[in-house]
């Protein structure tokens, strides 16, 4: 039985195995345009379909991470509740700073793409946890956020002017640098 577009989109009558394994491919598939080299429009594109989820698990993934190396337990609250005010405040002024140039963003797709796209800093900090080699540890960290910055650059100049690009990426590295540091 083929089914029209609108039944498609009811989704208050699915199981809710479904609604979960739809949400995961869903993450699967965005992590994926995170992590595979493409064209900066097709995962600028893809990455505006936004949802929390993804982010959410993301942020969780390296609170606990960075909560596991802490040297006691305060530190360690400290360590993972700092990684969920830096992801908010950070997308605040990205998507302030992207408004201010004329861009059109709003602030859940910019926290959808920034979140998903802390992926590799997120692998970094799981190996950087396994080494015990400082230099190691700075290589890891260093290529995660190269990989991660580089990762959202087709969302942000997609939602900037053309002659405005380098002001709307600036605060983008910026952000990813500060949750690398």
């Amino acid at each position: 039985r083929s089914l029209g577009a609108s039944e498609h989109l009811r989704t208050l009558d699915e199981p809710v195995t479904e609604t979960i394994m739809r949400d995961l491919r869903s993450i699967a598939e965005k992590l994926v345009f995170v992590l595979m080299p493409m064209k900066a429009g097709d995962r600028g594109r893809r990455l505006k379909q936004w949802d929390l989820w993804g982010p959410l698990l993301l942020c969780l993934a390296l609170g606990v991470i960075l909560a596991a190396q802490a040297g006691d337990q305060e530190q360690a609250s400290y360590a993972f509740a700092d990684i969920f005010v830096t992801v908010w405040i950070g997308s605040t002024i990205v998507t302030l700073n992207a408004l201010l140039l004329q861009g059109t963003v709003s602030f859940f797709q910019t926290v959808c793409v920034l979140g998903y796209c802390i992926f590799p800093l997120v692998i970094a900090a799981f190996f950087a946890m396994l080494m015990h080699v400082t230099w190691l540890k700075v290589v890891f960290v260093a290529a995660g956020l190269a990989w991660s910055a580089g990762a959202s650059v087709g969302f942000v100049a997609e939602l900037v002017p053309e002659n405005r690009k380098l002001l709307g990426l600036y605060p983008v590295w910026l952000f990813y640098a500060a949750i690398a540091w």
